[in-house]
């Protein structure tokens, strides 16, 4: 028996050493929390500052009438993801609702592009603000494989922006590049990424 007790002892030891400090754990998460939330702020005060910037971006245009009666080129259903400064893929716009990702539809004619954004605002693109279409793989800080991205430029006001847009079948892609480009005149144009020069 007098075997046993040092067994006895240094189970109590480590039984009694498994003591938490609920208090001191309980203040590191409301820390943490706190700290996050005020993350979260600033976040969404730089989200309010950009849009403030940006209030100098005309009101998009919305479906023509009659829009439907056209010629379809092409449809496209998947991802709008973000909208930047032509050549910036850095600079995301927020203003009228461009900056929010969103599920999209796009229906492309000889009037134009025009985007449907369950849950989010929807654009209209005249045919004469289209410039051109290309494959990239970032937009405003969204990295995804090669070519994984269609971007499309146009003009709004006096400003070019880059949209863009992944179909829910990436092999969609080249074909709505050929025919933007054939609807503009920039097809055969050797488009390049805007973050080629970045990914270095």
């Amino acid at each position: 028996m007098t075997t046993l007790n040092p067994l006895y002892q240094l189970a109590a030891e480590q039984k009694s050493a498994e003591v938490t400090d609920w208090s001191a754990r309980i203040s590191w998460v409301l820390g943490l929390a706190v700290f996050i939330a005020f993350v979260y702020w600033l976040m969404r005060q730089g989200w309010k500052w950009r849009g403030r910037l940006q209030s100098g971006l005309p009101e998009l245009a919305t479906t023509p009438e009659g829009f439907a009666d056209g010629e379809t080129l092409l449809t496209l259903t998947g991802r709008y993801h973000a909208s930047t400064t032509a050549g910036q893929w850095l600079d995301r716009i927020v203003a009228h609702g461009l900056g929010t990702r969103s599920r999209v539809e796009l229906t492309l004619t000889e009037q134009g592009l025009d985007v449907v954004r369950p849950g989010a605002a929807d654009f209209f693109v005249p045919a004469d603000a289209l410039r051109e279409a290309r494959l990239d793989k970032a937009l405003a800080g969204k990295v995804l494989p090669e070519g994984g991205l269609l971007v499309i430029t146009w003009a709004h006001g006096d400003q070019l922006i880059d949209s863009g847009f992944r179909s829910d079948h990436a092999a969609e892609h080249q074909a709505w590049v050929d025919a933007v480009g054939h609807l503009t005149g920039s097809a055969g144009k050797n488009l390049t990424s805007t973050t080629e020069g970045t990914a270095r």
